[in-house]
């Protein structure tokens, strides 16, 4: 660790938690007490959060926490950083740690997939009889992945077990392969891929954070970057070589930079660069564009001159 004097810790924990929702009411005033921000879920089967912090504040979080018997083997997964990676503190109750709203749910603690160390997934991968399944969201996917890696057709977590299904003859007898940010989700869709009739079933211990910080592996086989869920939106992975996987939204050019659209009815995220993004109004799609709330025309303050000045350029260039 560097002389920065901030630090993000990534931790989660399937374990039983006796009254949730209190627990999650008492968790939030412990934090806002030590001062620190992030986003926590919290639910009867355990805790998923992303926190900042000084080194200081991490420090304590990480003591207190461990000397919980719930958490006292806790690993947290951590990153320097210049200053706090969230605006504010969230702990929250869910129903789910991660919302696959199964008919009959998953336990980590029973049935779960082979936990791989980043050396071991690393030589998995390059196996021919290996399938790779990302288990995270598209758009996450095309930010940044693993090479060869399997792009499932969804826009959220939920719908990955019918993907599978619908899929499911293109991964019969084969080693599959499973990954997402910090192991979270992976706990159960291996799990779940296992429940289903899949045999040969590993995940990624510890998730691509920890992957990328391996000594030995480095991040290797892994090209973009890897989408997280707070104010930096994506850290690197590949310490050996950086391979931009991204492409604006507009040109298809490469480009690592989301953005939200301007639409709140939309809020689709996108990758495009800074010029684009104001070429085009944040807008993507000609409706977004000239939806009456879009928040681009809002925090610029543009007249209707303007913004039909605007898409008279647009509507030129194509």
């Amino acid at each position: 660790m560097s002389d920065k004097q901030f630090r993000v810790l990534l931790y989660y924990k399937y374990v039983p938690i006796e009254n949730a929702e209190k627990f999650a009411e008492d968790h939030l005033e412990f934090c806002k007490q030590l001062g620190i921000k992030g986003r926590i879920l919290v639910a009867d089967e355990g805790i998923n959060g992303t926190v900042s912090g000084t080194v200081e504040q991490m420090e304590k979080y990480k003591e207190i926490m461990r000397n919980d018997p719930r958490f006292h083997d806790m690993v947290f997964k951590e990153d320097e950083s210049d200053s706090h990676a969230f605006k504010k503190i969230f702990v929250r109750y869910r129903k789910e740690l991660v919302t696959l709203r199964l008919e009959d749910d998953i336990n980590p603690l029973q049935q779960t997939g082979e936990y791989l160390s980043p050396k071991e997934f690393y030589e998995k991968m390059q196996h021919p009889d290996t399938v790779v399944i990302d288990a995270r969201n598209d758009y996450e996917y095309d930010l940044g992945h693993f090479q060869g890696a399997v792009r499932p057709d969804i826009r959220s977590f939920r719908e990955l077990p019918e993907w599978v299904r619908e899929n499911k003859e293109k991964f019969k007898d084969k080693q599959i392969l499973t990954y997402c940010t910090g192991g979270v989700r992976c706990e159960k869709f291996s799990g779940w891929l296992k429940e289903e009739g899949f045999e040969n079933v590993g995940q990624l211990h510890g998730g691509i954070v920890t992957y990328g910080k391996d000594p030995e592996v480095k991040g290797q086989l892994w090209n973009g970057q890897c989408y997280v869920f707070d104010e930096r939106i994506s850290v690197p992975i590949n310490q050996v070589e950086h391979v931009i996987v991204g492409k604006d939204y507009f040109t298809g050019e490469p480009c690592e930079r989301y953005v939200n659209c301007a639409n709140p009815e939309c809020n689709k995220q996108i990758l495009t660069s800074e010029e684009n993004e104001h070429f085009y109004m944040r807008g993507c799609s000609p409706d977004c564009r000239v939806h009456p709330r879009n928040r681009y025309i809002e925090e610029h303050e543009l007249t209707e001159e303007e913004v039909q000045n605007r898409l008279n350029k647009i509507k030129e260039k194509h």
